[in-house]
């Protein structure tokens, strides 16, 4: 009993100081009526929750009370928000209501709880259409009011700092669910710094061998990166003194993220990853000279180091549409080294670490005032409230509009637009109103005329030319990446099929009619199965568009010969899914209640021993392996994630020795013998078997594919770091089958 009184008082002491330090977090001064209204939201929350407790055993106030100070010290948000975070679990988990809160709080508490609830299970549906329907109402939340995602963010950014307590299953899921929706969300918002870590996070869990790996560099190469910073930034120091400039210099390292993404696009290793970090300069000036300061602050640092002219970018003129302002410019530094500054003044960088949170003004009807994000949110309604009621179709095109890097174009009358890199002529017409878009012909680009499917570039000035007997066609989908544009080509060729299935509808009526045959769904789901069509519908399309000839039609024999098919063929034997064959059944290990059943290896990136795997649930196929760093991996574990179990490989010793299939790419400078080199490597030296090899050359240069069988990571390794030992004009990376 002692025990747990010295317990209950070290917790007790433990909330205190995290309540006291939210409180410390709000920046601005707080009036006596805000912090009351905060500690009545800190009390109703600790008295909800006082018999629960995290995964992690601590009492679960800490965590409303954990993201509160994230929302008020990492985004920058005031009272409101901090007290919808201290709540922000009460309505869904405990006996609060939210007429209690209303009436406790006001309207605008109970709207973004509300939100909040509703938001809570977007990603933890077993349906993927439940799921992308529950992420439309999500972002509908969101152009209500954007302080419910901000909060949101902060919660789920606590949860991934926590997630070390949950199972490994719900840590992939978790993870694989911040890396697909979070973090995107997360940049579209410019809140920079959370979305860093949380991408670093969710990699932590996805890919745990490559992310220590790059930890313990990062580690190793702290002290000469700084010893770097300081030899950069020494002689242009009294420059920038004699200016009448107050700054700071901050050596920011890459994320883990990106330097393993940069590691795998370009095929280098961590050591010939050049731009471990970037130095950022900040100076502190009036808003008034902000421009000319930071223009004046590239000039002195580009009067020491070249630049690279390919890698510079002004947001300081036109910022981002997530409000990011900064100059980037990409300098030869000491040692030959490239090295990326960016110059901004503090309150840039304010806004580049905080995002919107960082400027939003809230008027008293909880709207932004700030233009920007309010034309972003306002796109994202009117896709959401388009007809086309596809969820699936508008969550793959919001995920990829989330990270696009922005174009600017102008209008004929000089109005700036701002479009996703490589928008053609067709995304900027539907951009500018669906109707232009639907009878776009072509443009006049800089006075001079370019096709629909012509590409945007910087600058551009387009004026859209159109014709009222343009339709659009199938080929219009290969051409657009907008949403908006996707969603009203789709919504056209709806109406159009819909009103064709109409046409074929009233045309079999007729056909039935005059056969003196019931116009029944038995008698039409016979008649779809005869044509092999999946659906009624489709039936009647294609008898619209005379794809089937209603002359050539017999409905009476169709049906007579289906009533006369043998039972047998008619339901058709269900049959197991069997395993695949030579597999080791001891190869890979499945968590408990799916141990027995059988598996294959997926052929979208054929895992192989020492892979991090997991397996994937199919529909009459068993389980599938599949790597963690697998191209479809993300999506898979994001949306099916109740379809997702636990795999590992056995204990090499205990594995009968089995070839697996992996496939490696190489390239580098032609020259002779190149390829004898590689399979006298590969062959000869390692004795491996080489299933095929393909190798082209082309001006001077060779890219090809060999396929390998390998007992493991350990030996797929081994042979790579040969074939780049055996040459320096060789490179080599490990590819996915498809």
């Amino acid at each position: 009993m002692g025990t747990k009184e010295i317990d209950l008082d070290l917790e007790n002491k433990l909330i205190v100081k995290a309540y006291r330090n939210v409180l410390k977090s709000i920046r601005r001064t707080i009036t006596r009526e805000d912090k009351a209204a905060i500690r009545k939201a800190f009390e109703i929350s600790l008295e909800a929750h006082k018999n629960m407790r995290r995964k992690s055993g601590e009492p679960y106030i800490i965590h409303p009370l954990a993201v509160a100070q994230i929302c008020a010290e990492e985004i920058g948000l005031g009272v409101t928000s901090v007290i919808c975070a201290l709540l922000h679990d009460t309505v869904e988990d405990t006996d609060i209501t939210l007429d209690l809160l209303r009436l406790k709080f006001g309207d605008k508490v109970a709207l973004i709880i509300d939100g909040l609830t509703k938001i809570s299970g977007v990603l933890d549906q077993p349906d993927k259409s439940i799921q992308a329907e529950n992420f439309k109402k999500m972002l509908l939340t969101l152009s209500d009011d954007v302080r419910v995602i901000l909060i949101k963010l902060a919660d789920r950014l606590h949860n991934m700092r926590t997630l070390d307590s949950m199972s490994p299953k719900s840590q992939l899921k978790i993870a694989s669910e911040t890396a697909y929706v979070y973090a995107p969300l997360a940049h579209r918002l410019g809140l920079y710094a959370i979305k860093s870590e949380l991408e670093d996070l969710s990699t932590k869990y996805l890919q745990s061998e490559s992310y220590n790996y790059v930890k313990v560099k990062l580690n190793e190469t702290k002290t000469q990166r700084n010893k770097y910073i300081r030899n950069f930034i020494e002689p242009f120091i009294q420059d920038l003194e004699s200016q009448g400039l107050t700054y700071e210099v901050k050596g920011r390292p890459k994320s883990i993220h990106s330097i393993l993404q940069k590691m795998k696009k370009q095929n280098v290793s961590f050591e010939e990853v050049y731009d471990l970090f970037a130095i950022r300069i900040i100076i502190d000036t009036p808003i008034e000279t902000e421009k000319s300061d930071c223009w004046k602050v590239y000039s002195i640092v580009t009067d020491y180091y070249t630049p690279n002219p390919d890698r510079l970018r002004d947001w300081v003129s036109t910022p981002k549409a997530n409000g990011y302002e900064s100059l980037h410019t990409t300098v030869m530094g000491p040692k030959g080294r490239w090295v990326e500054v960016q110059i901004r003044t503090k309150r840039m960088d304010e806004i580049a670490e905080k995002g919107y949170a960082a400027h939003w003004k809230y008027k008293d009807n909880g709207q932004a005032s700030d233009n920007g994000l309010e034309g972003w949110l306002s796109r994202v309604r009117e896709i959401l409230e388009s007809p086309d009621s596809n969820a699936m179709d508008f969550l793959d095109d919001f995920k990829l509009a989330l990270y696009t890097d922005e174009i600017f174009v102008f209008t004929p009358k000089g109005d700036l637009r701002k479009l996703p890199a490589g928008s053609s002529v067709l995304d900027f017409a539907f951009d500018i109103h669906s109707d232009l878009g639907i009878n776009c012909i072509g443009a006049k680009l800089n006075n001079k005329l370019v096709p629909i499917s012509h590409q945007l570039n910087n600058g551009d000035q387009v004026e859209i030319l159109s014709s009222s007997k343009q339709k659009p066609n199938e080929d219009w989908f290969n051409f657009v990446i907008t949403a908006k544009a996707k969603s009203k080509i789709r919504e056209y060729f709806k109406q159009i099929r819909l009103k064709a299935s109409q046409m074929g509808k009233e045309i079999l009526e007729r056909k039935f009619k005059n056969s003196k045959i019931g116009f029944n769904s038995d008698n039409l789901q016979i008649l779809a199965k005869h044509y092999k069509l999946k659906t009624v519908s489709d039936l009647y399309y294609k008898l619209a568009n005379e794809e089937i000839d209603r002359t050539k039609m017999d409905i009476e024999a169709i049906l007579i010969a289906d009533k006369n098919k043998p039972a047998d063929i008619q339901t058709p034997a269900v049959t197991k899914p069997k395993p695949a064959a030579n597999l080791p059944l001891d190869a890979v290990i499945l968590s408990e209640n799916e141990a027995n059943m059988p598996y294959g290896f997926a052929k979208c990136c054929n895992p192989i021993p020492g892979d991090e795997i997991f397996g994937f649930v199919t529909i009459g196929e068993g389980v599938k392996i599949h790597r963690t760093s697998c191209p479809n991996a993300l999506a898979l574990m994001s949306n099916y994630g109740y379809r997702i179990i636990k795999a590992k490989w056995a204990n090499a010793e205990e594995l009968p020795k089995k070839a697996f299939v992996s496939s490696i790419k190489v390239s580098g400078i032609d020259s002779v013998g190149i390829v004898s080199i590689i399979t006298d490597t590969i062959s000869k030296q390692l004795q491996v078997n080489m299933k095929s090899i393909s190798i082209t050359s082309n001006e001077g240069l060779f890219e090809g594919n060999i396929v390998l069988e390998v007992l493991d990571t350990r030996q797929l390794e081994t042979i790579m770091l040969a074939i780049k030992n055996a040459s320096d004009l060789i490179s080599v990376n490990r590819i996915d089958l498809s």
